[in-house]
This record gives structure tokens, sequence and C-alpha cells, in this order.
């Protein structure tokens, strides 16, 4: 399992996959369903859905 937060390595939130089991470290725990990256000008913004429908967004 993959925890995802502030602190997570850019190498490891790049290398997630759908199907990966990732959590938040409260409330959020799951299999992920598809991923988003934006990139606003100061700092990238990562978006994983999960299949449960649930939003784990990490900025770096």
């Amino acid at each position: 399992m993959i925890r995802l937060n502030e602190e997570t390595p850019l190498d490891v939130l790049n290398e997630i996959k759908e199907g990966d089991m990732v959590t938040d470290t409260f409330s959020k725990t799951g299999l992920v369903e598809s991923i988003a990256m934006t990139d606003d000008g100061l700092y990238r913004i990562y978006e994983f859905t999960l299949v449960t429908g649930r939003v784990i967004t990490v900025k770096k």
C-alpha cells in the first residue's frame, strides 16, 4: 500500500498506476481507478480517483 501525502516523493507519485492500493492515512483507502495530473505553474496537482469514488489530491 502506498501512502499519499505532501511528503510523498515525486518519483513515487509518477510510478503509481491504475490498480495500485493507496491511502491518505485518514479515511481514504482503495484501488486507483484513474489518475489525473495538472500543472498550474506553481504546483503539480495529482488527483487519484479510487474505485470507491473518493479522490485523493496531492500538491507538489
